[in-house]
């Protein structure tokens, strides 16, 4: 399969150019709580033959390349080309970029003209991937892993080895061996380019994502959790290893220019992030929200968002403007409650917050004490998420058409079924009087369902709707076809548009390709944007923008607001 890219892309931030809030409405005004966001997360990182880092956008299907000394960055790679998943990237001695395109289980060549060649579709998702010379090496992140050898120019991949315990990024070290990690073991393993017996090199080594070597030969070793822990191993030298604290949660990847300076990619925040040897680090484009998904605000006044790796908080003052970069508020204004694979829905109870994954779970998350317990399990593709009478979570289970009741057991408790047979549920609200309502997205339905399973249409003919919310006798809906707010009067039935051009959904311009797979082999794949919409106490209204990685806050305009 051969192809040819579109025109590269200059972006102000992800979503547009301009980086401007367009946001218009007759009775809303719209702001910011945290500042757009230029990447959608990053993933693999590469300096390529220009100079500029290259970093792959897992969750957005493309690729970017950044400009270490301004920080601009460039799409390269658009999200509606044949890549789905780039979860890592390298390139050859030709210039050529190969991208491991995890989902699929696809392996990509991207000439420097931007023509694209499918290399493989042999390999279940393919994750580390180098170049030496003209040759090309790729890894399996899964249980039991192969690293195997590709071939461009056509033949059969040779497997080098087996049994990798989830690998990830990998590099040829100046031992002329390939470097790389087994992500379950605590581990790093080394082996001949051309084959034989892999050998431990590291052992203990904390939660191990890439394997990284200096310009002075030193290794360093990547950790994936909350400390943004490296590993520094002089294998070739002195044999010393010590450790590092950068603080950057969820480190993924990391290249080194010429100059030996370091750079860090995270999957939980994305941006990019020159990291110092005494663990300093300097902001070369903004972390922030990967999504968000689902948000929610709790009875003080703090916003909560799911974002896919983590909950999360844009951090703001108390009179709504963002704090900017700094240790309280974290990067780009947000700041992660907590790491966890994975949130999409969330809604605050209390000092509770529960969330779901559309890998199937429902889990609670106690603020206080930092516990976190299993609701259900092995559900299909779980999203909006809401507290019913009695403290019953309410779940809208998207795969599965059903809206469902989880009782308030320790751990896995019971489900009954509140309605079934409905086209991809996607959200779900209750008004002040108990009754539910659910988004059916495919559809552009919203409907009132009953105590006894009987369902009323509320609204027809919308866009693609997501996101619920109640505000006294009115009901909001994201319609994120038309990019749009709608509302609807519980007393009339009246519809209306609140608010235009909300930056959700993929940037204007950019046609959705085939949706990805929601599991890849045995692991997670990729899961459906959801443009989540919450009311707050104060009578305001609470929008994921994950167009651009915010949350926006909608307030009425004037006192009062007018009756129909």
């Amino acid at each position: 399969m051969t192809g040819s890219g579109a025109a590269p892309r200059a972006r102000g931030n992800r979503y547009d150019e301009s980086g401007e809030l367009r946001t218009t409405g007759a009775r809303w005004q719209a702001r910011r709580l945290n500042p757009p966001t230029p990447l959608w997360g990053s993933n693999g990182v590469a300096f390529g033959p220009d100079g500029r880092l290259y970093v792959a956008q897992f969750l957005a299907g493309q690729i970017s390349a950044v400009d270490p000394a301004s920080g601009d960055v460039e799409v390269v790679v658009p999200m509606d080309g044949p890549v789905q998943s780039p979860d890592d990237l390298a390139f050859g001695a030709d210039g050529s970029m190969y991208v491991a395109d995890l989902v699929p289980g696809r392996v990509w060549r991207r000439t420097p003209v931007g023509e694209y060649t499918l290399v493989s579709d042999e390999v279940t998702n393919p994750n580390g991937i180098m170049c030496v010379g003209d040759r090309l090496f790729v890894n399996e992140m899964r249980p039991d892993g192969r690293l195997l050898e590709l071939f461009p120019d056509g033949g059969d991949p040779v497997v080098l080895t087996r049994g990798l315990a989830l690998g990830n990024a990998m590099q040829l070290g100046p031992d002329g061996h390939i470097y790389y990690p087994h992500m379950i073991t605590a581990q790093v393993w080394r082996i001949p380019p051309d084959g034989g017996t892999p050998e431990v090199v590291a052992e203990n080594v904390h939660e191990p994502v890439a394997v990284r070597f200096d310009q002075g030969g030193v290794l360093h070793v990547l950790s994936r959790g909350v400390e943004g822990f490296v590993t520094r191993i002089d294998l070739h030298g002195s044999g010393t290893r010590t450790l590092l604290t950068s603080g950057l949660k969820g480190l993924d990847n990391a290249a080194f220019d010429a100059e030996n300076r370091m750079f860090v990619s995270s999957f939980a925040a994305g941006g990019v992030t020159e990291l110092h040897p005494d663990g300093r680090t300097r902001e070369i484009v903004r972390r922030g929200f990967g999504g968000p998904y689902g948000v929610t605000v709790d009875l003080g006044g703090t916003v909560h968002a799911a974002d896919h790796y983590r909950l999360a908080s844009p951090a703001v003052t108390d009179e709504g403007e963002p704090l900017g970069p700094s240790p309280a508020a974290g990067p780009g204004g947000v700041r992660t409650r907590l790491l966890l694979p994975f949130a999409h829905g969330i809604v605050a109870d209390g000092e509770l917050l529960h969330h779901t994954s559309q890998f199937g779970t429902v889990r609670t998350y106690d603020t206080v004490s930092g516990a976190v317990r299993e609701r259900a399990r092995g559900l299909d593709r779980p999203i909006g998420i809401t507290v019913g009478p009695g403290g019953a979570l309410v779940v809208a289970e998207t795969g599965a058409g059903r809206v469902l009741a989880l009782g308030d057991e320790d751990g896995p408790g019971s489900v009954s079924v509140l309605a079934e047979g409905m086209d991809r549920p996607t959200d779900v609200v209750l008004d002040a009087e108990g009754r539910l309502y659910v988004s059916e997205e495919r559809l552009g339905t919203v409907l009132r369902i009953g105590t006894d399973g009987a369902r009323d249409v509320v609204a027809t003919g919308l866009s693609a709707p997501q996101g619920l919310a109640v505000l006294g006798a009115e009901l909001f809906v994201v319609e994120t076809g038309h990019r749009r707010l709608s509302s609807v009067s519980l007393v009339t039935g009246e519809t209306r548009i609140e608010a235009e051009e909300l930056p959700v959904g993929p940037p204007p311009g950019v046609v959705p390709r085939t949706e990805p797979a929601l599991f890849a082999d045995v692991m997670p794949g990729l899961a459906r944007r959801f443009a989540g919409l919450a009311a707050a106490p104060d009578g305001t209204l609470l929008l994921s923008a994950n167009g651009e990685g915010t949350v926006l806050r909608l307030t009425r305009k004037g006192e009062g607001r007018p009756e129909r």
